[in-house]
């Protein structure tokens, strides 16, 4: 038997809620369009049940899903803005502690003639 991935089968709850917003965003991004899962699932190349999961905040569904969904609905600019380095503030803070920086010379004038 094997072993069930605990994130598919138990997610944290935040990442459970935050997929479930998410589906839900979707699915009123597509209703607002007058789309069907049907059409839907035609314009990103897959089946009905993957939209639906995906509506649903299933934690089994595919990145790939979601993402083609927000570029169906042309929204995908904004999952550029998810996890961009420079807002990440803690992530910031962190490698400047660990990185004591470079003892550099000042350049100027050499004795050297």
């Amino acid at each position: 038997m094997t072993a069930r991935n605990k994130l598919l089968t138990a997610p944290p709850y935040a990442v459970e809620q935050s997929l479930k917003r998410l589906g839900a965003d979707l699915r009123t991004a597509r209703v607002r369009r007058n789309l069907t899962i049907e059409d839907m699932a035609g314009r990103i190349g897959t089946g009905p049940r993957a939209i639906g999961d995906a509506e649903k905040g299933k934690p089994s569904t595919s990145m790939a899903v979601y993402a083609a969904m927000l570029w169906a609905l042309d929204l995908l600019p904004q999952l550029d803005e998810v996890a961009l380095p420079e807002k990440d503030q803690e992530g910031q803070t962190l490698a400047l502690a660990r990185d004591p920086g470079r003892a550099r010379t000042k350049p100027g004038l050499s004795n050297d003639f």
